[in-house]
C-alpha cells in the first residue's frame, strides 16, 4: 500500500455524516456497538460497514467482548491523520504570504 493510499483510507473515515457522528459519540469514551446502535438510526450491517473503515483508518480501536464489540477512539491514529493534514494542506512561504 502506497503512502497515498493509506492517507486516502484515513480521510474516508471522515467523510460519511454517520463516521463523524460516530467520532462524536466515541469522544466520552468506549461505547459498546449495542450503545451506538441505539443512538444512530441504522441498521446493524450498517454500523459493521462503518466500523470497519473508522477501524481500517486507525482511528477507532475495536475490542471484543462476548458477542459485542466496544470501540474506542485511537489516540496514535488521531495524531497521525492529523500530521497527515498538516502535511498535505502545507504551503510554500511564498503562498502564506
Amino acid at each position: 500500500m502506497t503512502a497515498n493510499e493509506k492517507n486516502a483510507r484515513i480521510f474516508k473515515a471522515f467523510c460519511d455524516p454517520n463516521r463523524l457522528t460516530i467520532l462524536e459519540l466515541l469522544q466520552d469514551g468506549e461505547k459498546c456497538a449495542c450503545k451506538l446502535l441505539e443512538e444512530l438510526n441504522i441498521g446493524q450491517s450498517t454500523l459493521s460497514h462503518h466500523m470497519k473503515i473508522l477501524c481500517d483508518s486507525g482511528i477507532v480501536l475495536g475490542r471484543k467482548e462476548g458477542k459485542w464489540t466496544h470501540y474506542s477512539l485511537n489516540p496514535a491514529g488521531i495524531k497521525e491523520a492529523k500530521k497527515i493534514l498538516d502535511q498535505v494542506t502545507r504551503m510554500t512561504p511564498e503562498q502564506s504570504g
